[in-house]
């Protein structure tokens, strides 16, 4: 079969979902396409290359398509709308948000941001309120799916951890775990109340 940037690609998100960022190496990249490591570099010099290609992939997945607000629609919902698109790309790889974090010069990233920023100076906000706006929706966005993905601690790491104290320190925090998470209320539901928590913040300084 040829070697191509596509194929390469492929394999290289295939070795993400098995093994982690971590375990994404040129090395075992190149065993798993049968082909000797430095032909990998006519198509990717580099291991930073190499993410950044997987980050294109991994966004690509979910933003194939990118259109403007309909006629009508507050920036408010569609920019809620591409956050949880953006959330949900990310998810659907291990360390997704890792990835692109890590990434340089990402143009399907770019691509949104200049969607998102587009579509608010559209709808009457300043160039400069946009560009913060939309920052700061992708970079809370890609926060907190590095936090949702970070690996757990080990049961043997959690020796010693005396969680009854824990709780009688932090009250609050507990019982705020505790109430949310009630019956029928998921992580998905706390990633969109943050998300409209932030994105009402930037509606009222435009106000």
């Amino acid at each position: 079969m040829t070697l191509d940037r596509q194929r390469i690609v492929a394999e290289a998100l295939a070795l993400l979902d098995a093994e982690g960022l971590d375990g994404v190496t040129l090395r075992k990249l190149a065993t798993r396409l049968d082909v000797r490591q430095p032909s990998l570099y006519w198509h990717l010099p580099n291991k930073a290359a190499l993410v950044t290609a997987i980050a294109e992939a991994i966004l690509g997945q979910e933003f194939g398509e990118l259109k403007p607000p309909a006629p009508g629609e507050r920036w408010q919902d569609w920019l809620t709308v591409l956050a949880e698109r953006l959330r949900r790309a990310l998810l659907a790889h291990p360390d997704g948000a890792r990835v692109l974090s890590a990434s340089q010069l990402s143009v399907k990233m770019a691509d949104i941001s200049e969607q998102a920023m587009s579509a608010l100076v559209a709808q009457g906000i300043p160039l400069h309120r946009a560009r913060v706006i939309v920052l700061t929706v992708e970079r809370f966005t890609v926060g907190h799916v590095l936090e949702e993905q970070a690996p757990r601690p080990a049961p043997d790491e959690l020796k010693g951890f005396d969680m009854e104290a824990f709780t009688e320190q932090h009250p609050t925090v507990i019982a705020g775990i505790t109430e949310y998470f009630r019956p029928g209320r998921t992580v998905d539901d706390l990633f969109t109340e943050c998300l409209a928590v932030v994105i009402a913040g930037a509606a009222a300084a435009t106000n």
